[in-house]
């Protein structure tokens, strides 16, 4: 079944997209509060923080030299 959208689905489409820039925003100030406090207790550094995050991505991007079979 071919549905054209209706202007009530955009209107609903854009709402959705702005709670989830919302909640985007959220997230990354509850993130960013977390690990200043862990710093400022002297838990973990910024260095510490800096090596994980290239770890994590390391390990999340795919790796172009080695094409899926």
């Amino acid at each position: 079944m071919n549905r054209i959208p209706s202007h009530m689905d955009e209107i609903n489409m854009i709402g959705k997209l702005a709670d989830l820039k919302d909640s985007l925003y959220h997230q990354s100030l509850v993130l960013s509060s977390l690990i200043q406090t862990l710093i400022d207790k002297g838990l973990i550094t910024p260095q510490e923080i800096q090596l994980k995050s290239k770890e994590i991505d390391a390990a999340l991007t795919p790796n172009p030299t080695h094409p899926i079979s």
